[in-house]
């Protein structure tokens, strides 16, 4: 896939346009956003997306599309589960809802970073070593394993920065806006607000070691990697808000997102023996499997969602109570 460096400085460029644009909005007029205004964000932000597809296809083709779509489909269904944490993480702090959209736009602006670092160490890794992708595909079967095991209410606990910055740098218990530090006296204080900041960036952190490695088994793209998670990241504010109490009702999601992950991982081990060098397997020659294309990939990862959030919904009107607790 050829893309022009204008095509990624566009890219980048446009992205950095609505980054700043929502920063500049939010910080102006600090508020809880209304079901009407997170619908149009969300609405604008996902037609932008397919858009995006449809422009693929006709420039690039219909294996690339369908490439980007699988992609961002299952990098928005990731960040979804990923709203689980988040509530957890503003809950736990006590961040007021009207400071709650800051916290989440910068940790939304840490997760690009952070995945756009992933990303370039992941397409290295790609070019230079074939056997990664039996890493990847371990390292997916395994994440897998774990979301089926995990529980939402006791997963998240701070970590050794939270900790550190809490019991030894100097801070104060009063919110001061998005104010990450304020003088007091003379003295710099931490607020509240950089501790949310910190848990939530490190918090991004661990996720973009789950999500990079499954889009990689999807398509080995970057400019389609990059775009995905862009399009799978905008809007997540939005969407914190719409769900609300709508996440706990999604009690099957964790385990259709194992699903997803795991057949990506064997979708990479099949690719990994296909391409393989390593000498001990096969003496080091490609291996004759069968590799599982695009296509499928994506009518798995549709109708595996559909058909959790069927579930979900369905269990949860049944039965109010097992929706609580996890469909447990």
């Amino acid at each position: 896939m050829e893309v022009s460096p204008l095509a990624w400085w566009i890219t980048i460029g446009v992205t950095m346009a609505i980054l700043l644009f929502d920063l500049v909005l939010v910080a102006r007029r600090p508020h809880e956003p209304s079901m009407k205004e997170c619908s149009i964000y969300i609405s604008i932000y996902s037609s932008l997306a397919i858009l995006f597809g449809l422009w693929i296809l006709l420039d690039y083709g219909g294996r690339y599309a369908g490439e980007f779509y699988a992609g961002w489909l299952t990098e928005y269904s990731l960040s979804v589960d990923n709203l689980f944490i988040f509530i957890i993480i503003m809950s736990r702090f006590g961040v007021p809802r009207k400071y709650q959209q800051e916290a989440l736009l910068v940790g939304i602006i840490l997760a690009l970073i952070f995945r756009g670092v992933f990303i370039a160490l992941g397409a290295a890794a790609i070019n230079n070593f074939s056997w990664i992708f039996y890493v990847f595909g371990a390292f997916l079967i395994y994440t897998a394993w774990t979301l089926t095991r995990h529980d939402e209410e006791d997963e998240y606990t701070e970590n050794w920065l939270i900790r550190f910055t809490q019991n030894h740098l100097p801070s104060t218990d009063q919110w001061h806006g998005i104010k990450p530090l304020v003088r007091d006296g003379g003295k710099l204080l931490i607020t509240p607000m950089l501790i949310v900041i910190l848990a939530l960036g490190s918090t991004d952190l661990l996720f973009a070691l789950d999500s990079i490695p499954a889009i990689y088994g999807l398509t080995q793209e970057p400019y389609l990697v990059l775009t995905a998670n862009i399009f799978a990241l905008m809007g997540l504010r939005q969407l914190y808000f719409l769900l609300g109490g709508l996440l706990d009702r999604l009690v099957y999601l964790s385990y259709g997102l194992a699903f997803i992950l795991a057949f990506i991982g064997v979708k990479l081990v099949l690719h990994a023996l296909h391409e393989n060098e390593l000498p001990f397997i096969n003496g080091g020659e490609h291996v004759p499997v069968p590799e599982i294309p695009t296509w499928l990939s994506l009518a798995v990862i549709i109708v595996t969602l559909a058909v959790t959030t069927v579930a979900s919904l369905a269990k949860s009107r049944k039965d109010p109570e097992a929706a609580k607790s996890g469909g447990l």
